[in-house]
């Protein structure tokens, strides 16, 4: 018998991350690559597990994704919306919790464009009254 699978998608900035959440035993592997070994930094370890942990998932799934794009925070945040999305589609009655903590919310912070005649997007070129 197939195992039975769910899939989603998470995004933040520029990365993004495709979750597929199954039965199993609490692993974790990101780009083929375990969790501790792909995030070097126990915060963002910790920021991949909070919807698992809320939801009360932490030991009984597997989550399996690919991340492209962005840094690494940009990619775990990607993977916590991925995995909270996925979760949803699990057992919809997890939504609400899911919602109420905000993990179903797309950040929408992007960094700012470079604007002409500043040196960046808000700090202008040194200003000389002489």
């Amino acid at each position: 018998m197939a195992e039975i699978s769910y899939n989603a998608t998470g995004r933040r900035k520029t990365s993004i991350a495709r979750v597929l959440v199954s039965q199993g035993n609490g692993q974790i592997i990101v780009n083929e690559k375990p969790v501790d070994s792909y995030f070097p930094r126990e915060t963002l370890r910790m920021m991949i597990r909070q919807p698992l942990e809320l939801t009360g998932m932490i030991g009984k799934l597997n989550v399996s994704a690919k991340v492209v794009g962005g840094g690494l925070t940009g990619q775990a945040g990607a993977l916590k919306h991925g995995i909270a999305r996925a979760l949803t589609k699990l057992d919809s009655d997890l939504r609400s919790r899911l919602k109420k903590e905000g993990f179903l919310t797309r950040d929408p912070r992007e960094k700012e464009r470079k604007k002409y005649g500043q040196k960046g997007a808000r700090k202008r070129f040194q200003f000389s009254k002489r």
